[in-house]
């Protein structure tokens, strides 16, 4: 048998999982409180770490808030990434419903959460539901460089 290389690893599997947990609104502060342990742990440093854990805060409450009541977050490093991928069940946006200015600035009265979040992430995408399953919802991600 000839091996035309290594075989690639879907994206969710990807990386070493640190973290993985469905939320509601009353599990919030416990999810930042592990978020904050894990990004420490991992040796993000003050002040990314304090930003990380608010803009990952900022997604996980707009799924709770606007996404039926619950989500999931799975949190990751991926080389010399942070990586948390925060998904609901909810109706679903595109990125381009994120304001290019500080909401409030450009007329926008919503969107400062999702803002702040693409402001200090590294890395930072919005896509459908569930990979590949036309299922409604939106998947976060949000990735900070550890080094």
């Amino acid at each position: 048998m000839v091996s035309s290389g290594p075989a690639e690893v879907p994206a969710e599997e990807a990386g070493h999982r640190l973290l993985e947990r469905r939320f509601t609104a009353r599990l919030l502060p416990q999810l930042r409180l592990l978020v904050e342990e894990c990004a420490a742990r991992e040796g993000l440093g003050e002040p990314r770490r304090g930003e990380f854990v608010l803009a990952v805060d900022e997604i996980a409450g707009n799924a709770v808030e606007h996404a039926g009541g619950s989500g999931r977050l799975v949190l990751r490093r991926v080389g010399e990434e942070l990586e948390c991928r925060i998904s609901d069940a909810g109706p679903g946006f595109s990125e381009e419903v994120i304001p290019e200015l500080l909401p409030g600035l450009d007329g926008a009265p919503k969107g400062r959460g999702l803002w702040l979040a693409r402001l200090v992430a590294d890395r930072f995408a919005v896509t459908g539901g569930a990979a590949g399953t036309g299922l409604p919802g939106a998947v976060v991600t949000v990735a900070v460089r550890l080094r």
